[in-house]
């Protein structure tokens, strides 16, 4: 009889599945992030509220409806979705792909928020002074701000990472439920328990969710103490 933290090869390939997802969407979200995180922390420019709105709205939008209008825009027959298939052969409904995208949209708040506290909390005269002995602003950013923030950095990765891991609404309205497919954690622990003697699985599925999450926190906060400490010192 095996152990019952034993895991059949269903359960792991949603936890490989998980963990591509996850890879994938904290990955490809992370120039955006700081992107957007640089704009908000030090540009001033027409529309700023309202960027900072809509990057902060997956995170007061019921994630149903987000994973709707994913479907809208995304689909096949989607504005997004019809582009992104002609031009780039990339389809994301039903697939792993729109798992990735539904979690990139979900954990993205997150990263960008820690990205943002990061640039905010350097002191801007460490750059001004690297700007005064004649290096470009490109040059200062790369050597001076960027090693700066990197804990921040890594932070919201880790959040977007651990957000992504357990995104469920979005990504089962975008993507559905489809075993080896787009059966994310979150959705194969839910498939669990519909069904009888589901039960010993869903708990296993469960305590890997609880320690990726509590590990995610742990590392976050371990970071953002270390970025402290760094500003401080600097």
């Amino acid at each position: 009889m095996e152990p019952w933290w034993a895991f059949s090869p269903e359960e792991w390939t949603a936890v490989r599945l998980s963990l591509l997802v996850a890879s994938v969407a904290t990955l490809a979200s992370l120039p955006f992030g700081l992107l957007v995180a640089w704009l908000l922390a030090r540009v001033r420019f027409p529309g700023k509220t309202v960027l900072n709105g809509i990057v902060h709205l997956p995170l007061v939008l019921p994630p149903v409806v987000t994973g709707y209008l994913l479907l809208i825009l995304f689909g096949r027959r989607g504005p997004l979705g019809a582009f992104f298939e002609s031009w780039f052969g990339l389809v994301f409904s039903f697939r792993w792909t729109g798992a990735a995208l539904a979690s990139a949209i979900m954990g993205f708040p997150l990263m960008v928020r820690a990205m943002r506290l990061s640039l905010e909390a350097v002191d801007r005269k460490l750059e001004d002074a690297g700007a005064t002995l004649g290096a470009s602003p490109a040059f200062v950013f790369l050597t001076v701000t960027l090693p700066l923030v990197a804990p921040g950095i890594l932070a919201g990765m880790i959040l977007a990472f651990a957000k992504a891991m357990g995104e469920f609404g979005a990504t089962i309205t975008f993507v559905s439920n489809i075993p080896g497919q787009t059966q994310t954690l979150p959705a194969a622990i839910y498939t669990l328990t519909q069904v009888p003697g589901g039960d010993g699985a869903a708990l296993r599925l469960t305590a890997l969710s609880v320690a990726l999450s509590m590990g995610a926190l742990i590392a976050s906060e371990w970071l953002a103490a270390r970025l402290g400490r760094r500003v401080s010192a600097a």
